[in-house]
């Protein structure tokens, strides 16, 4: 059986810790999440029968400021999944050294099988059950799997409605009408294209030469292909969970990101054209490329088939994608990898500056958004990777080292209550 997620998070803790000589006091508060809540969420589902949803809301630090973290609806969401998710967004926020700390919500349930109506009742339930510990100086959802601006919009007004005012700051990755920042829908997807580039750059590789595969294409894997696509990258493989489409010469994106426009659920399944071929999830990992971008769920390059896995460079876009088992044999390997808490967190980033818009309403255009977001996130890889070379160890390593550093000093600098 698969580690969860948690328990992968915690053994990185543990490896980085010793590397580090953290005290054991500061790594035995780490450990733990503040705060984990389970709530039941009933819903008037459509056919007039009452449907009981688990949803959950983990905080895991908040030492360094609000906690900060994305809400998913899926099928497979459970506890330790949330846990470790928020203790990851953690050390995603301190390794681009945003005064946030990490939290994660989650609910059961299968959205491809709900309504549009049953998911609006549903948020705006979950939304009224965790609203004892989310604020705006307290805890920030934002989008995840499944989430979208739209989701955020019902959980803005759920919360305005109580309050009686318009809360702009309960929420980041809102719709920009209802103070959403420019750039944000395409952060995360922006934020893996920049560290896929910058990857390169230093390895001395040319983008125009450099072929991409990527699996998940929802949010995070389209846009980091039609963003690397104008870099010059060639994108040969994509994927989401109906399969995958390849082509050698390069895929047409544009005729693909048309076609899941208006494609049942927005998938890529039933896709047609010439020279493109159809391909499974397993076999888009072992396939000849440059780069390999996972973009969908967490433990997906596991133990079984990392030793087959060809790419030289492997970019997280996903939360966890990677298991520590595979992690040790795709280092032995010589593949490097841009580890999820760096690669994929341009979109806490700008969510970041879409709090800071909406506290002060005042906003900024898409241009001084993404120039801010491609400083934050080059000076964290250039520190990360800095640091890697300094200290002869992986890009993951360097930035749990980094990560780790500022939050054991938050920590220590604070004390212990009471």
């Amino acid at each position: 059986m698969s580690k969860s997620l948690f328990e992968t998070a915690i053994e990185t803790l543990d490896r980085v810790a010793k590397m580090m000589n953290l005290e054991p006091n500061i790594l035995a508060v780490l450990k733990e999440p503040e705060r984990e809540l389970k709530v039941a969420i009933p819903v008037m589902m459509d056919d007039g029968h009452i449907e009981v949803f688990t949803g959950y809301r983990v905080q895991h630090s908040s030492v360094r400021g609000p906690c900060k973290g994305g809400i998913r609806y899926h099928p497979d969401v459970t506890l330790d999944e949330v846990k470790g998710l928020a203790t990851l967004m953690t050390f995603k926020c301190a390794v681009v050294n945003l005064p946030y700390g990490g939290a994660k919500g989650g609910i059961k349930c299968d959205p491809f099988k709900m309504s549009k109506r049953e998911l609006e009742n549903m948020t705006r339930r979950y939304t009224v059950m965790i609203m004892p510990i989310i604020g705006g100086r307290r805890d920030i959802p934002a989008p995840d799997v499944n989430t979208n601006p739209e989701t955020m919009g019902w959980i803005m007004d759920t919360v305005s409605m109580f309050e009686g005012r318009t809360v702009l700051e309960i929420v980041t990755g809102k719709p920009p009408d209802l103070g959403g920042s420019c750039g944000r829908f395409e952060a995360t997807g922006r934020g893996v294209m920049l560290s896929t580039i910058q990857t390169l750059k230093k390895k001395r590789c040319d983008p125009e030469k450099t072929t991409v595969a990527i699996q998940g294409f929802g949010n995070v894997g389209s846009i980091a292909a039609k963003l690397l696509a104008e870099k010059g990258c060639k994108i040969i493989a994509v994927s989401d969970v109906t399969g995958g489409l390849y082509n050698p010469k390069g895929l047409d994106l544009d005729s693909i990101l048309k076609y899941i426009e208006t494609s049942e659920n927005h998938l890529l399944k039933g896709y047609q054209k010439k020279d493109t071929e159809t391909i499974t999830n397993e076999e888009l990992f072992l396939l000849n490329v440059d780069v390999l971008i996972p973009a969908a769920l967490e433990n997906q390059i596991t133990g079984k088939n990392a030793s087959k896995v060809k790419a030289k460079f492997i970019v997280e876009g996903a939360n966890g994608p990677t298991t520590t088992e595979a992690d040790s044999i795709l280092e032995e390997k010589g593949a490097i990898i841009v580890p999820d808490i760096l690669a994929n967190s341009g979109g806490v980033v700008v969510s970041y500056f879409e709090w800071v818009q909406g506290l002060q309403c005042f906003f900024w255009d898409v241009k001084q958004v993404n120039s801010n977001l491609e400083k934050i996130m080059t000076n964290a890889f250039d520190s990360i990777w800095a640091l890697s070379e300094k200290e002869k160890t992986n890009l993951r390593n360097a930035a749990f080292m980094i990560a780790l550093k500022r939050v054991g000093n938050a920590l220590r600098e604070r004390g212990i209550f009471p």
